[in-house]
């Protein structure tokens, strides 16, 4: 049986690793550390492309594990249907949390407070004052209320929302309140001052913040996105965008990278950031923890955490 386990991080840089195991370091260079067919525990190279992390998939003819360090699995899906049966995919839930929520809740207030008017206006030495919209007094709608949904919705709770709407894709109960289906979101977009999305990219999700979806929201709400940039239609967006009755704050686009020349670059009300809602001090921490929790249970023969599918 096959014991090697391929690293993004070097082994001797993660604490609580069990012994029994050979660590390899691979963090998508061109040279494999080893054959990948030995390989039986593969941990994915964190934001490197799908590219990279497909790479050796094909030739890993015992693994037993994929473990990916990003909430989304989209980036090795088209890679599973070449592994063997029994092989346990498991996704980073626990990791991006915190980070997530942060930046959604900095892109929120950026939008509502103007924050890149006033910096443009310090680069210009202007003195941009006016009355700006608060968050306080907002409904806000999460569509995707899985553990980011969650923390998004922990870090919402001391601005004094009007109230916040829960969607994911099947409803539940909360102790915060119930959740709605997708199915429910004609009824909910018009209520919403503040529409995030934070769903995983599935073939039920893509395109989901279409024309039809985008039409339902409110005049003047803002639409934030920090799930994939699939998630969202570009040229719905856009168009929503330069009539001018919806604003936007983006941490994922498609195209990603967002090209030079791009129309949406230069849209009224959008705001940008570069897709950096995990890549912050709060991840190696928690990824280092995770990877040493899920390497001891695999060679115990415990259950994994955080297991979203099985080959087969």
């Amino acid at each position: 049986m096959t014991s090697d386990v391929w690293l993004p991080i070097p082994a001797d840089e993660i604490e609580g690793l069990p012994t029994g195991l050979d660590y390899l370091h691979w963090d998508g260079a061109p040279e494999f550390p080893g054959d990948p067919a030995d390989c039986a525990f593969y941990v994915v190279p964190y934001m490197k492309g799908m590219d990279v992390a497909l790479r050796p998939l094909a030739a890993m003819t015992s693994v037993r594990v994929v473990q990916t360090l990003s909430a989304g699995i989209d980036h090795v899906a088209p890679g599973l249907g070449s592994l063997p049966p029994g092989v346990r995919l498991c996704n980073a839930k626990g990791v991006h949390e915190a980070s997530t929520a942060e930046l959604t809740i900095a892109l929120v207030l950026a939008s509502l407070r103007g924050i890149p008017g006033f910096v443009r206006g310090q680069d210009a030495e202007e003195w941009r004052s006016g009355f700006y919209p608060a968050l306080a007094d907002k409904s806000v709608l999460i569509v995707g209320y899985g553990s980011i949904g969650a923390a998004i919705e922990d870090r919402l709770a001391p601005f004094e929302c009007a109230r916040v709407a829960r969607v994911a894709r099947s409803a539940r109960a909360t102790e915060r309140g119930p959740v709605h289906a997708l199915g429910d979101l004609p009824d909910l977009l018009p209520d919403a001052d503040v529409v995030i999305v934070s769903t995983p990219l599935t073939e039920e999700t893509k395109g989901l913040a279409g024309a039809e979806f985008l039409a339902r929201m409110k005049d003047g709400a803002l639409f934030v996105n920090v799930a994939r940039g699939q998630v969202a239609d570009t040229k719905a967006l856009l168009a929503e965008l330069e009539s001018g009755r919806i604003r936007a704050a983006l941490d994922v686009t498609d195209p990603e990278p967002l090209p030079p020349g791009h129309p949406l670059w230069h849209a009224p009300g959008v705001v940008i950031s570069p897709h950096v809602g995990g890549s912050t001090s709060a991840f190696m921490p928690r990824a280092k923890r995770l990877l040493a929790d899920q390497l001891t249970r695999y060679a115990a023969g415990d259950a994994l955490r955080n297991e979203v599918l099985t080959t087969g």
